[in-house]
């Protein structure tokens, strides 16, 4: 009975256990830093507010900044009059109409200047400090002097107080009740506002002894107001009791921003000195805090908080007093990260190889085994000393044991019951006590295979029927790193040096039945059957391989496709009959024909990098290693997913080099159209998805119609440029990747370049054609008239050695001063902008640069400076190499790597360059300096 009711109190336990860390376990956050160096103008941020476009706007103390995840615009505030331009309150309004409260007053975007203007300066002349929509046109705006209201154009003051100086006039933040009631916090204490038959109807609420205070800021929820204060913390106030009392203690009384989410029924807290909070107001208790941990990179920076914004997508906003801005990064949740609190998280884990039977699961990672049964409660972890490798490779489940094998530390077996393990083999050492077991498989005859670094091994009902070897088979290499079977029975063994095939008729390996195409002298990685009976083979380099079983049928995945450069770790597929593709860099889905679907950070996927270990299907999950835990997806969510309700959108536009004014953007019948002269040629569309996760998984699909073919992919950068575009129309579209509801048209037009002149210099060209015609013709009847001498400049003279070129630029009218002044210019362009970085870069591209024309600039290079332009712009490039292989900040760089980075487009053009240049070779100059980027 003891021990009974021990077992009680021991299950009870670990379900408070339980509860509290599923809570604890849900807190983790990766954090995103906006400061200076990130385009930041300012680095105390007062005020966070995200619009219906996507934008996120920073209030600061000089400035407004607009974020979209990828660029931050800068709107600086005008003032003429030296009072403090401190942003308060930001607000928008119907149609994306975005205003502003600061310490001069109020202020509104004026989308056509894209510049705020204040509002209302000769009323309002008092600082803004809160501003309330009321959801239908009705702007409230608390200011210090009273409330003002803007209604249909026109504006109303309502003083709480007819002393105009009374701190009751001091309005600090605004709320509003279910039935229209707007609440005010002051600097004297609460106060509502209602209309009754058109009239309003002030009252103001006697809060009892301490709670009399001057208040900061408010927040109604379910018939109650939460009031931060400036030193006592959070006081609540029943307005059906008009009773108030002290609210949860955060743990620091200076509550800086106070907001929440009436759905969720919660408060979020922001404190000058404690971090932030998330209170349960049914539960009167803190749920969640994140605070500045020292030594914890993936904290907040500060626990001095000024501002906090959780919005529509659950994304943590956290602006602080001199360090800009913390954001959590977005995951839609596609994918999850496994854990079994309190015991267990995969998270930050490099999972190796799982093995999952009913409700047990067995994790092999670099960092040991773990066991866990969910269904029972229990868990258990096996490392060094009980295992003689923490490193494990490999984990299968037979005959009711799990069967482990380890990078030197030999094979063991699980037994799930007692928990207990043991060695497979104790009196063979090595491989089974002291080498590598790279692999464990069962064929169709219940016989158990295991590759090792000595050969392959075969086990019968405990007892060795085979072993394999290099000497006495046709077994390619000893180590041996994968086996399969396929629906045939044939057992695929891959090796350091190749393929062999296991013949179960012949009970032999063979190596001799391989077509000459096929890829069986490669080191092989994983094998994989679909269920149309399609073999994948996923090498240790190049693409993936695939094949049917009679290895008649052989092919790679189509050309183009986003694996390309990618190293492929494993295949499975999906209850669709669609493939998955883990690689070195992201996770692919593949319908098999055309489509590939790439997961990221923002599906919940930790790192871009997987590793070798076979994923598993189970039921509707599938399982992936990784080298941050163990993720899972669930094939019954993948339509759940809520997709960003945002399109792409295209947030500035660069020609030539420079940002064009948002007025010269119209929108018509849906479609965003820009115009430009002829002139305007070089273009950039940057870009922003707004899922604020991290820029470096961002991916998009574009087109500019009538220049690109087909969708390309951008992923990692949110710019595209187009250079010398030619006159016409154009329409370009841009997605994100796979979502085609997010797709967005531009329509660009290009001036046509024959204009006035262009007209009247064909005129020209006309008469003097007639006028050759008629001498011509003259000439012929004997009539010859007399040509005038042109008298060729001494200078000109020194060039007589260029007799290719004499024809070509004999109508130049470049004098050597004025080319020498333009090679100046040249120079000065090249070392400030690095033009020559620009792997597209045409001469054409460069005389718009320089405002000169095309021929001219020809003549410069070609006549005056005796030097191709290709060849100056390589040699350029040759410099900017030399420069960057010597500084140690690139030292982990490629030669190829630093070549792109210099602008060169391949690496056979740089290697060419190069040598041409220097008379050596790239590697022998790095050598020579005695760097070591090869």
């Amino acid at each position: 009975m003891h021990a009974q009711m021990k077992n009680i109190l021991k299950y009870i336990l670990t379900c408070i256990l339980l509860s509290v860390c599923i809570t604890v376990a849900s807190q983790s956050y990766t954090f995103r830093g906006l400061s200076i160096t990130e385009g930041l103008s300012e680095l105390i941020v007062n005020v966070i507010y995200k619009d219906s476009l996507g934008f996120v706007w920073l209030g600061t103390e000089n400035s407004l900044e607009r974020f979209d995840g990828i660029h931050i615009k800068h709107y600086p505030i005008i003032d003429a009059g030296g009072k403090s331009k401190r942003v308060n309150a930001i607000v928008e309004m119907p149609g994306n109409d975005v205003w502003m409260g600061n310490n001069m007053g109020l202020w509104r975007l004026n989308k056509d200047k894209d510049t705020f203007e204040p509002v209302a300066r000769e009323m309002l002349i008092a600082p803004a400090y809160s501003l309330l929509h009321d959801g239908k046109g009705t702007l409230y705006i608390g200011s210090g002097e009273g409330l003002y209201i803007y209604k249909d154009g026109g504006f109303q003051q309502i003083l709480l107080d007819t002393n105009l100086l009374s701190e009751a006039n001091v309005i600090t933040g605004l709320t509003q009740g279910k039935d229209g009631t707007v609440w005010m916090a002051t600097k004297k204490g609460l106060y509502s506002l209602r209309f009754v038959n058109g009239k309003e109807v002030i009252s103001r609420y006697l809060l009892e002894g301490e709670h009399s205070c001057a208040f900061h800021n408010i927040v109604y929820m379910d018939s109650m107001i939460y009031l931060g204060t400036m030193g006592q913390g959070i006081i609540s106030f029943d307005i059906r009791t008009e009773k108030s009392e002290n609210f949860v203690d955060v743990g620091c009384n200076v509550i800086s921003s106070l907001s929440g989410d009436e759905g969720k029924k919660l408060l979020y807290v922001g404190t000058d000195g404690n971090g932030v909070h998330f209170i349960s107001t049914e539960d009167k208790k803190i749920v969640r805090s994140i605070r500045h941990e020292v030594g914890n990179e993936e904290s907040i920076r500060s626990n001095s908080v000024y501002s906090v914004l959780v919005d529509r997508e659950g994304v943590i906003w956290v602006g602080f007093f001199q360090l800009g801005l913390d954001y959590t990064l977005y995951q839609n949740g596609l994918f999850a990260t496994y854990a079994y609190p309190p015991f267990f998280t995969s998270r930050d884990m490099s999972v190796r190889t799982i093995a999952i039977h009913g409700s047990e699961k067995l994790i092999g990672s670099r960092d040991g085994l773990f066991y866990i049964n969910e269904r029972k409660g229990i868990y258990k972890s096996f490392n060094v000393p009980q295992l003689r490798s923490n490193m494990i490779f490999c984990t299968l489940y037979y005959q009711g044991e799990y069967y482990v094998g380890t990078y030197g530390g030999g094979m063991y077996i699980l037994n799930p019951e007692t928990l207990t393990i043991r060695d497979f083999e104790p009196g063979e050492s090595f491989p089974f006590v002291k080498g590598h077991i790279f692999c464990i498989k069962q064929d169709g005859e219940d016989n158990l295979w295991i590759g090792t670094s000595a050969g392959v091994y075969c086990y019968k009902d405990g007892k060795q029927i085979a072993h394999f070897t290099k000497a006495n088979s046709k077994l390619p290499d000893d180590n041996v790193y994968t086996i399969f079977f396929d629906s045939t029975h044939k057992g695929w063994m891959g090796t350091e040096n190749g393929l062999c095939i296991w013949d179960s008729s012949s009970k032999t390996l063979r190596t001799d039945i391989f077509p000459e195409e096929f890829i069986h002298k490669a080191k092989i990685r994983n094998i994989y059957e679909d269920s149309d009976h399609n073999l994948y083979f996923s090498p240790d380099k190049g693409p993936l391989f695939i094949s049917d079983l009679s290895m008649k049928k052989l092919r790679h995945l189509p050309p183009t496709n986003p694996l390309e450069g990618k190293d492929c770790m494993f295949v499975i597929e999906d209850n669709d009959k669609w493939i998955w593709i883990g690689t070195s860099n992201g996770l692919f889905r593949h319908d098999k024909k055309g489509t590939f679907i790439p997961y990221a950070f923002v599906d919940g996927i930790p790192s871009p990098i997987f590793i070798n270990c076979p994923p598993v299907k189970e039921n509707d999950r599938l399982w992936f290693g990784n080298s941050k835990g163990l993720l899972y997806w669930d094939m019954t969510r993948k339509s759940k997913v809520k997709k960003l309700p945002y399109p792409v959108r295209i947030t500035d536009i660069l020609v030539n080099g420079k940002s064009i004014e948002s007025s010269a953007v119209h929108q018509n019948s849906g479609v965003f159209e820009v115009k430009l002269d002829a002139s305007q040629k070089n273009v950039t569309f940057c870009l922003s998805d707004f899922s604020y996760t991290s820029p470096t998984f961002i991916s998009y699909e574009y087109k500019l119609e009538g220049i690109d073919q087909d969708w390309k992919t951008l992923t990692g950068q949110s710019e595209i440029t187009y250079y010398n575009l030619h006159s016409g129309k154009f329409n370009f579209k841009v997605r994100r990747m796979n979502d085609y509801e997010s797709e967005i048209t531009m329509q660009v037009r290009v001036a046509s370049s024959v204009g006035v002149w262009s007209i009247a210099g064909l005129v020209v060209i006309v008469l003097l054609g007639g006028f050759v015609y008629y001498r011509q013709r003259n000439k012929k009847r004997g009539i010859v008239q007399e040509l005038p001498v042109i008298d060729i400049p001494e200078e000109r003279k020194q060039h007589n050695d260029k007799p290719v070129y004499e024809e070509k630029y004999k109508t130049n009218k470049l004098s050597d001063e004025e080319c020498s002044l333009l090679k100046e210019k040249l120079e000065r362009l090249m070392s400030k902008e690095k033009l020559y970085k620009n792997p597209d870069l045409k001469i054409g591209d460069l005389a718009e640069v320089m405002g000169m024309s095309l021929h001219n600039l020809s003549y410069l290079f070609n006549y005056y400076m005796n030097c191709k332009y290709n060849d100056y712009i390589n040699n350029c490039r040759v410099e900017e190499f030399k420069s960057l292989v010597g500084q140690d900040e690139y030292s982990k760089y490629t030669l190829e790597a630093l070549s792109e980075l210099c602008g060169f487009n391949s690496k056979t053009s740089f290697f060419r360059n190069f040598k041409r240049v220097e008379g050596v070779t790239p590697n022998e100059y790095v050598r020579s300096i005695g760097k070591t980027n090869e």
